[in-house]
């Protein structure tokens, strides 16, 4: 029951925000006047499709790990050109996505990343709606025994004013800058009373249990907030606190990407496959709907992101051409796209592998305990 619970909620809360992507770049298509061959849940052999008016194949595929549109004059679901690409009639290049003007070519393409920034920042914008902006204050409540906190000469009612020389507002802004911490000393600036102190800290890292109930290792300084309060806010507040937290999660996840690039951070450690991600959609089906959707939001921001990156076969990769194309005022030679596009399958191809290996890996190391 367990199994067929993470595998069911991996699929629901994939197939969501395949759809979310990709209908994010049909519907810029359409609106760039571009005909659309196939709108496709999933890779491999067909299960189910059904043909709309305008002659677009809509159907789901056996293999639930994406999904693709793909547009008239596509050669392949990576939207390569056919080869013969320039000999079609004019009246055909008009329905074409490799003929339109550049700037229609770029919409076309970022709107699936957006797409799932706005699902975040939707799902975002519900949660805050429905239960309230917590408002916490940079004021330490507790500061825990044997920390870096409490070594450092901390105490209650110590007012957090900066870290870094970037001013704390929140004491959630506090945890967003220690997130990405690796070991390295901070410069707090706080508030005693009347007093202005200034503190070095090294925060150290501990291990506890996330809200799944896995495993999560993280830097902390060791102190606690005050009580939490709970602000009742309308729709276009909502809507802007959602966005900026959307934007601090895509910071966070930046930040952490540079750190594994530059090899201060483990990517094993921090690389999760399918199977990791079948696991926590069932941690988070479990402990109920509303869960299971934030958990579909990080995924969301996670997975725009991710596409933006500028690696050929992702959507990052294609603004890059596009970019280069922009500034040479001509299109990179085709060759060079394919080439480029053939290095990007084999990366994603490579991570993917890696990411699944290390699932099986994880999972194999739990089952022998």
């Amino acid at each position: 029951m367990s199994f067929l619970i993470s595998l069911s909620s991996y699929i629901f809360i994939i197939l969501v925000l395949v759809f979310v992507h990709e209908f994010g770049h049909y519907i810029i298509a359409k609106w760039a006047g571009v005909k659309i061959e196939t709108f496709s849940l999933g890779f491999g052999k067909e299960l189910w499709g059904r043909n709309d008016k305008s002659g677009t194949r809509w159907k789901i595929s056996a293999i639930p790990l994406g999904g693709y549109v793909k547009m008239y004059g596509d050669a392949s679901e990576a939207s390569a050109p056919l080869e013969e690409i320039d000999s079609l009639s004019a009246e055909e290049k008009k329905y074409t996505f490799y003929h339109k003007p550049l700037y229609k070519k770029a919409a076309i393409v970022v709107a699936g990343p957006l797409a799932n920034f706005l699902l975040t920042i939707a799902i975002f914008t519900a949660f805050i709606i429905i239960s309230g902006l917590p408002s916490i204050e940079p004021i330490i409540g507790e500061v825990m025994k044997d920390t870096p906190a409490q070594a450092a000469g901390l105490l209650p009612n110590d007012q957090i004013i900066t870290i870094d020389d970037k001013q704390v507002d929140s004491f959630n802004q506090i945890q967003r800058t220690l997130l990405t911490n690796l070991g390295t000393p901070v410069n707090l600036q706080i508030k005693r009373g009347d007093k202005i102190i200034e503190l070095i800290i090294t925060p150290k890292n501990i291990t506890e249990k996330d809200g799944l109930g896995n495993d999560f290792t993280h830097p902390i300084i060791g102190i606690t907030s005050k009580k939490v309060k709970i602000e009742e806010v309308g729709f276009f507040r909502a809507v802007w606190e959602a966005t900026i937290r959307t934007y601090h999660f895509c910071t966070i996840t930046l930040k952490a990407v540079g750190q594994i690039i530059v090899g201060d951070r483990s990517f094993l450690d921090n690389i999760q496959g399918p199977i990791t991600m079948a696991k926590m959609s069932g941690q988070a089906a479990s402990k109920g709907f509303d869960v299971m959707f934030l958990l579909m939001a990080n995924i969301s921001a996670s997975l725009g992101l991710i596409n933006l990156f500028p690696i050929p076969v992702l959507d990052g990769g294609h603004l890059l051409f596009y970019a280069l194309e922009a500034v040479r005022g001509r299109p990179l030679a085709r060759k060079f796209q394919d080439y480029g596009m053939k290095v990007g399958m084999a990366l994603v191809a490579m991570l993917m592998t890696t990411a699944i290996l290390h699932d099986i890996y994880k999972w194999l190391l739990t089952f022998s305990k």
